[in-house]
């Protein structure tokens, strides 16, 4: 089965209706962080998500940490799937599942080493699906994604032999790489943000490129 594609830092209702055009399956709408690119205000996220037609996933990407600040995030804008880019440190996944139902939750696990293997293992119980990306969450100021570079695909490979949930593939995903990607890690989706981006906004032509490799794959 051919991986599903996250198209990530979508940055206005245009973006959207591109990413969906060329067969997108989910959207990744960055809130408010530490660093990295695509992060829009509240508002404008919530003025995409009412355009993204069913079947697509809408994800809201939140670095809040506590399970309370999560959910008044996703209060203001609506999506249908919440990503989690840093570890829960204050409450449980299950209040935020009682105040959101039907929301799917999508925490990603940061591959730094082998202990990212027992990380994905402990935590894929509380989630529907794990998100494998090159951030740093233990630097001075955060990397929680969208730093364009990859990680240990072999490591993630262990990941999803190890866990039962989904796992996307982040992580420097561009089409010169994503079949190698996908052949070493055989994810349920993959992700990517600068990957089909040129001087920030998304390049229809890397677009058509990326998919012509997923389909290859």
């Amino acid at each position: 089965m051919k991986p599903k594609v996250k198209i990530c830092c979508i940055s206005s209702v245009q973006e959207a209706e591109t990413a969906a055009r060329f067969g997108a399956a989910a959207l990744g709408l960055v809130g408010e962080m530490p660093s990295g690119p695509g992060i829009i205000s509240d508002a404008l996220i919530r003025e995409i998500v009412r355009t993204i037609p069913p079947p697509l996933a809408s994800f809201l990407l939140t670095s809040r940490t506590s399970a309370q600040a999560i959910i008044g995030h996703h209060k203001l804008v609506y999506t249908n799937t919440i990503q989690l880019v840093d570890a829960l440190q204050e409450g449980t996944y299950q209040q935020i599942r009682e105040a959101l139902p039907g929301i799917k939750l999508v925490q990603v696990v940061h591959v730094l080493g082998e202990q990212s293997i027992e990380e994905a293992m402990r935590l894929e119980q509380n989630v529907d699906a794990i998100l494998l990306d090159s951030g740093n969450p233990g630097l001075k100021v955060k990397e929680l994604g969208g730093t364009g570079r990859i990680h240990d695909w072999v490591i993630s490979r262990r990941i999803r032999e190890s866990i039962h949930k989904p796992v996307f593939l982040a992580g420097g995903l561009h089409a010169g790489n994503v079949r190698e990607a996908i052949e070493v890690v055989q994810p349920f989706g993959v992700d990517l943000c600068s990957g089909v981006r040129s001087n920030g906004q998304l390049d229809p032509y890397k677009l058509e490129k990326f998919f012509e490799a997923v389909e290859k794959s």
